[in-house]
């Protein structure tokens, strides 16, 4: 199998996975339910859940022990570009061609979906029956998306992106942020399927 073929693979497998873990838009309440699919559901790339199934394939990993990993960090990716779009952040109108979750919803659905679709990343990686058995490595495993998410990582990065908002930047000062911001959930993608 070619590599295009291999990741429309991986895509379609993240995609199907997170459609079965996210609630279904007729569960109360209906709206915080529909925001949360619609931020997550969209034409996303889905570079980092391919991360986390290449790096498997690589070592061997059985797909099914994939997927929580896989589908826990697209839903925080997920999360961030829902709050990343806020007015209080970048204020976006648009996010992969369409209304961002805050104007097709509202900005308090918007910051409700985000946290949800955090947590669910948690619960994902907490109950999955199918990820790796070891509580000590599933643990490790909760550990890495939660430092690569916080201020040691995305969240950290995004402080560190607004508080420079229209001033100049060193090359290191500016490697930093992208680490922070970027990078962490990249690593932490790879790590986890390697856990």
């Amino acid at each position: 199998m070619n590599l295009p073929e291999r990741l429309d693979r991986c895509r379609a497998r993240v995609e199907e996975r997170l459609a079965a873990w996210l609630p279904e838009p007729t569960e109360s309440p209906k709206r915080l339910h529909a925001a949360m699919r619609y931020a997550t559901l969209s034409a996303g790339k889905r570079v980092r859940p391919m991360l986390v199934y290449l790096t498997g394939e690589a070592l061997d990993v059985v797909p099914d022990r994939l997927d929580g990993p896989a589908c826990a960090v697209e839903l925080i990716h997920a999360y961030s570009l829902v709050h990343d779009d806020l007015p209080a952040m970048d204020d976006d109108d648009l996010r992969r061609g369409r209304p961002t979750c805050h104007r097709e919803f509202d900005e308090a659905t918007a910051i409700l979906a985000g946290d949800a679709l955090q947590v669910l990343a948690f619960r994902i990686l907490s109950e999955d029956e199918s990820m790796v058995p070891d509580p000590a490595k599933r643990l490790r495993i909760i550990q890495l998306l939660a430092k690569a998410s916080g201020t040691g990582g995305m969240a950290g990065g995004q402080a560190i992106d607004l508080a420079v908002e229209g001033r100049a930047l060193d090359v290191s000062s500016l490697e930093r942020m992208h680490h922070l911001k970027t990078g962490a959930l990249i690593q932490a993608s790879v790590l986890m399927a390697a856990w």
